[in-house]
Order: structure tokens, then sequence, then C-alpha cells
């Protein structure tokens, strides 16, 4: 069964603690499409919100931040296949927006996905083989819809289908589910705070100039605009700080607090601590373990602290003092 949700919705139950597995600054891929004539398929994963310029045409027609395709489509419908940016994925929701594109949008949609681990077999599947996780749903012009399951899907994928019947345009299109990362013997030393190990930033005090997802992304990134930043600070004692749920409850041994291109703009301290709940609807209340003293930062540089707790973490809270930007947080150990 799916849902139609609000903006806010969909924020509280599914952003805040799912992940965007196909999105482009995960390394999600366009795999094939049916067409693509008057829009890139490829707009439909951009980390960005799309824009408009009306006076701008190209050969094919007026110019779209988004995926468009062919009028009259004999087909059923038009589709796109995701390659997603992490090993695999359990499902859970998905955002559509059809933002500019009013008289010529997606008329309704659908998602499936399939469990390929190679590329090569992917061309193989049938219509039978990519399994529904979100059913054919309405769309309206330039407005954004948010579906989820009542679930997570049981199994793991690791692509997916969008399909627009019968043809139309489509804006953007964000894809959340929980990460399943390629199986790791628990004497393996690993991140367990990035994305790709299954890591979520599940609660932020402010992100004004950068969101903090950014944090647990691959590589230290290419400007300010993919890191975590916060607004200025004007009262005495304010600090920011993010709480991130680790791919699985493991035991530190180091922590990193990169602050790559943020070179007047770093936090003046920086502090960790961590805590372990079987239920993360308690983490409000839950008591946390210094494991990193307030300590100094500096501009553009890689911090690494070792961990001499050896308790097994589920969360670890990040505090920058008093404001700033940070733009990777890895939080390296073996499972508990």
């Amino acid at each position: 069964m799916s849902k139609v949700l609000t903006e806010q919705q969909f924020k509280d139950q599914i952003v805040s603690k799912y992940v965007d597995v196909i999105g482009e600054k995960l390394d999600g891929k366009i795999h094939s499409f049916s067409d693509e004539w008057f829009a890139k398929a490829e707009n439909l994963i951009k980390p960005k919100p799309p824009i408009r310029d009306a006076t701008k045409f190209t050969y094919a027609g007026a110019w779209y931040d988004g995926w468009e395709t062919r009028r009259h489509n004999e087909e059923e419908a038009d589709w796109v296949i995701f390659k997603f940016g992490v090993s695999s994925a359990n499902l859970i929701g998905c955002e559509v927006d059809t933002a500019f594109f009013s008289g010529n949008h997606a008329p309704a949609i659908s998602v499936e996905a399939a469990q390929v681990f190679n590329d090569s077999d992917l061309d193989k599947l049938t219509d039978k083989d990519w399994e529904t996780v979100i059913p054919k749903t309405e769309c309206g012009p330039n407005q954004k819809h948010f579906f989820a399951r009542d679930k997570l899907t049981e199994k793991n994928y690791t692509h997916a289908r969008l399909r627009m019947y019968p043809d139309g345009g489509i804006a953007r299109f964000r894809l959340y589910g929980h990460v399943v990362p390629v199986t790791k013997e628990s004497s393996d030393v690993i991140d367990f705070a990035s994305v790709k190990n299954g890591g979520v930033a599940i609660k932020v005090s402010d992100q004004h100039f950068g969101t903090a997802d950014n944090l647990l992304l691959p590589g230290r990134g290419h400007d300010m605009s993919d890191g975590w930043e916060t607004k200025r600070s004007r009262e005495p004692g304010h600090t920011d700080w993010v709480v991130i749920r680790l791919g699985a409850p493991a035991k530190l041994q180091k922590v990193v607090i990169d602050t790559a291109h943020f070179r007047g703009n770093f936090p003046q301290k920086i502090n960790v601590k961590g805590t372990s709940v079987k239920d993360e609807n308690d983490i409000d209340k839950a008591e946390w373990t210094t494991i990193v003293p307030d300590s100094k930062t500096s501009a553009d540089k890689e911090h690494e602290f070792t961990i001499k707790n050896n308790e097994a973490l589920s969360h670890i809270k990040v505090t920058i003092i008093p404001d700033g930007g940070v733009k990777r947080i890895r939080a390296f150990g073996v499972r508990a």
C-alpha cells in the first residue's frame, strides 16, 4: 500500500530518516530511458531545485530544467531507469516535482525496482521482472508530489524505473530508502557515518547555507556548496549540531572532521558525543558520552581524533562552536 503525504509529513517521516539513493551527489546514474527529446533525463537527479527561463529555446523546442519526452507516445508510458548511488537499498517513498511543467506535465507516474548486481543483466529484464514500489498515481502540473509506502520494501534493490503515463515532463525525482551496504567482515574498519555504509543525518540545529546530508557524502567535494554550513550566530554561548545515525552499531576508533573549502567560516571548536539507543524515537532522551572533547579546528583541513571509548555506539552528535561550516564527518570503527 502507498499513500500521499504533505511536504512536511514527507520531511518528517521520510527525508529525516532515509537517503535519496539515486541522487547525483550520491553518484546515482541514469542507465537508460525511452525518450528525452525536449529535456534530458539526467536533470531528474540534479541536487539543486529546478529553474525556468521562458526566453530560452533549443533546436528541440522550449528549454526545460527537467526530463521531457515527445508528444503522442504510442506506448503505455515513457520511462527512465536509474542505477543507485549505493550498493543496494530497501525503498520507502519518492518525491516527484513537476515544477514549471504546466500543460506538458506527466499526468501519472509509477515506480518499480529490480535487484541486479551485474549491470549487463539489466537489459535482459522483462516488465514482469520489475516489482512495483509506488503504484500508478496521478500527478498535477507545476507542483511537488510526495508518495510513501506503508513500510520499507523487504527486498534490497539496485535499480529503479520511473514510468510516466503516457508522456510529458517531470523536473526532479527523489527516491528514498534504507541503504544496505556490501557485506563487510565484522573485523573490517569502515566509515560508519558514510551514506554509502548506511549513515543518515537525522537531526540538525540549522542548515541555512548547506544541508547536513552533505556531511556523509563520499570524497571531499568541490566547493563550499556541498558541505554543511549554518547561519552566523549572534547570541553568546550559541552552538550548532548534527545527530548522525551510524550505518550499524559500532565501536569507533577515529573521527575525522573535514573543513575543506571552509576558510573564513570554519567552526572555532568542535566536540563529538556518542550514544546507543534501540528505538530512535528515544533519541531526544538519550544520554550522551563525550568521545572528542572541545577541540580547536582550522581552515580547509582534515582533523583526526583518536577515540579511546570502547562502547558500542548507534549515533554520534557533532557540535560546532559557535557556528560555521564543515565539509565531511567520518566515523571509523568496527561493527559492534
